[in-house]
């Protein structure tokens, strides 16, 4: 049996490696390929294995036997489901395995953001509390989260686990999903009422058709003016022209950002020189532990796979 790993440089390193699939047979492991080299380096694969790849009707025609594709992700929008169906090819994607870490990155970001500690670790190394009349300066306006509203655009797995992090804080929570969940501590209300009332909207929904743009002018336009918008979910739900528009006029108070449009980053970005806008490169994900405990649900997929019983089957 034959797997080929067509972007393996995007999940493994000296730290986390691929081993483990070597059980089920030779594996043949890519860096990252073009995509006009996919097709014809998994035309004879049994198993593909991916993370961003995109495979799709081109990709995937010379792959005849190919009868199983792993997704190192929780989303698989890079994947041509119909066509997947109609030949006869399971997909499976690696569930929630990155539930903790993005919600550690959301509040990571958000902690960033309201106790500025960028901003004050720029003051102290650029030797400004050397020259300090007191011992604590108030250079940067900092702000506690207790009390604050926090709104979630989605109340799947990660959606909660940020959730029960806000709840720690004493923070009050809302939620909208498409459809009614019932979480601890949190009152799930309308996407109209989310935007007014959340002092910090945070984005845990997929990209799918109903949340691609999601979040543009008029979207903008009906938060809280100062409110901070963050995303780590997907790119493709913001329109950056219009959250770079909202920033520069200081309606938003800030964005905190783990995911663009187009990554990496393109070298013409304008929300690299947004007001208030703190940016992370795709890595909310990438913990160690997160990667390991990534590879082992992608083993365990294709055991399972194999056993007849497969799991995290979204095709």
């Amino acid at each position: 049996m034959k797997i080929v790993l067509t972007d393996a440089q995007t999940v493994v390193d000296e730290l986390v490696t691929a081993d483990c699939l070597s059980e089920f047979g030779e594996v043949v492991s890519y860096g990252l390929l073009r995509y006009e080299e996919v097709a014809e380096a998994i035309a004879d694969a049994d198993i593909v294995l991916c993370n961003k790849t995109l495979l799709d009707s081109h990709t995937l025609r010379l792959a005849k036997q190919l009868k199983y594709i792993g997704v190192f992700a929780t989303g698989y929008n890079n994947i041509d489901i119909d066509y997947c169906r109609a030949h006869g090819i399971t997909v499976c994607n690696a569930g929630s395995y990155s539930t903790q870490s993005v919600a550690q990155q959301t509040f990571a970001l958000i902690l960033a953001h309201y106790n500025q500690i960028s901003a004050y670790d720029r003051y102290v190394k650029d030797g400004r509390w050397k020259r300090s009349p007191t011992f604590s300066p108030f250079v940067y306006p900092l702000n506690e989260l207790m009390g604050k509203t926090l709104g979630i655009v989605g109340l799947g797995a990660i959606g909660q686990e940020v959730a029960a992090i806000a709840n720690a804080f004493r923070m009050r929570v809302i939620g909208y999903n498409r459809s009614v969940k019932k979480v601890p501590n949190v009152e799930q209300v309308s996407f109209e009422r989310l935007l007014c009332e959340s002092d910090i909207v945070s984005v845990h929904c997929p990209l799918n058709a109903d949340s691609e743009d999601l979040f543009n002018k008029d979207t903008f336009s009906k938060m809280k003016k100062g409110a901070l918008f963050v995303n780590t979910a997907r790119g493709g739900v913001v329109v950056e022209q219009d959250l770079y528009d909202a920033l520069e006029s200081e309606h938003l108070g800030g964005a905190c950002l783990d995911v663009l449009r187009v990554e990496p980053m393109e070298e013409d970005c304008l929300l690299m020189e947004a007001k208030n806008c703190v940016i992370t490169p795709h890595v909310a994900w990438a913990p160690l532990e997160t990667r390991r405990r990534l590879m082992g649900i992608v083993a365990d997929n294709i055991r399972n796979f194999l056993n007849g019983t497969p799991t995290h089957v979204v095709s």
